[in-house]
């Protein structure tokens, strides 16, 4: 009987051994762990770089703040520092200038919030109908929110410049007389408060416009049917599908209010503005924290209106939280 030869070259895999198997369970258990480490690990992998940021720009400087707060740093010599534990807030909470900051940040806060969201609210559902050109009515309303505060602050207050200003102009034309409108307590607040309403206005109605389209219209037709009017489907129906979103705005602005820097330091062009006012009447919590920290060297005490301006928004957020919980419980 002829036996065939392998042909030259060709290659003849060896026979498996005896622990082929062993070998094969080995690298179907390693595959497997490989697996589950992928499984478990790539999550956290992916949301690794905002925590890394968020660390080196936003945890880091905030330790640091409090470790500067509690010690005696001046801006002239940053590497001496002295321990001096909480004299820095005893400081500024003795400071009635401090004060008069922060009846300033939560006046205006207050001035430029509720007309700002209700005003954005109306707009909102204007746009909310079918309306010719619709992309272009809503680029002209976000267009004051491109608008950086610089230029903004610097245009409205040649309109509330008290000689030669715009507005004067007008109210003297219709025989209203003039206002020194930096120099007031309150219509330096209304000023600084007609600019913030200005750029944010624009922002908080592109936000209600989406929560609105996406209100079911099965709502508003049964609500149609029932016989009620646009006003009533809008208090009865766009209202209360809104209210997440009108807390959040509500929360998202009261932040901004408290951050208010650029329009009171521009307000009249940069003059007065870095004391808020010649009586400090439109000196925001951000203004007097520049004031120390920048203009007078005192990082410690600056450090510590930084913590305090923390220590508001965490009790106004906690004051939010409880009135929405308390609508939302009144509502079910």
């Amino acid at each position: 009987m002829a036996t065939s030869t392998p042909t030259r070259g060709a290659y003849a895999p060896p026979p498996p051994g005896p622990d082929a198997p062993k070998r094969a369970a080995t690298a179907r258990a390693w595959r497997a762990r490989l697996w589950r480490l992928d499984d478990k690990a790539s999550p956290y992998a992916y949301i690794a770089p905002f925590f890394l940021v968020f660390g080196a720009f936003g945890l880091y400087p905030l330790l640091y703040t409090g470790w500067i707060a509690l010690h005696r740093v001046e801006m002239t010599g940053l590497d001496q520092s002295e321990w001096v534990g909480l004299d820095n807030f005893a400081k500024i909470l003795v400071d009635g200038e401090f004060w008069t900051a922060v009846g300033n940040t939560f006046a205006i806060g207050v001035m430029s919030t509720v007309p700002q969201l209700l005003v954005a609210l109306g707009l909102a559902h204007l746009l909310n109908y079918k309306l010719r050109a619709t992309t272009f009515w809503r680029t002209v309303i976000l267009t004051p929110y491109a608008t950086s505060v610089a230029t903004a602050a610097l245009v409205f207050a040649l309109v509330f410049r008290a000689d030669g200003g715009l507005l004067n102009w007008l109210l003297h034309f219709v025989g209203l007389g003039e206002t020194n409108w930096a120099n007031g307590h309150w219509t330096s607040k209304i000023a600084i408060s007609v600019i913030v309403i200005w750029r944010w206005t624009g922002y908080n109605t592109l936000i209600y416009l989406a929560a609105m389209q996406a209100v079911p219209t099965d709502l508003y037709e049964a609500a149609s049917i029932d016989g009620a009017s646009r006003w009533q489907q809008f208090r009865k129906v766009t209202i209360p599908s809104l209210r997440p979103t009108i807390l959040f705005t509500v929360v998202i602005s009261t932040i901004g209010s408290m951050q208010l820097f650029g329009e009171p330091l521009l307000l009249e062009g940069g003059t007065l503005g870095s004391t808020g006012g010649n009586e400090h009447q439109y000196e925001t919590l951000s203004v007097y924290l520049y004031n120390y920290g920048w203009k007078l060297g005192h990082l410690g005490p600056a450090a510590a209106v930084a913590w305090a301006m923390l220590v508001l928004l965490l009790l106004i957020a906690l004051i939010n939280w409880i009135v929405g919980r308390t609508v939302r419980k009144s509502a079910a």
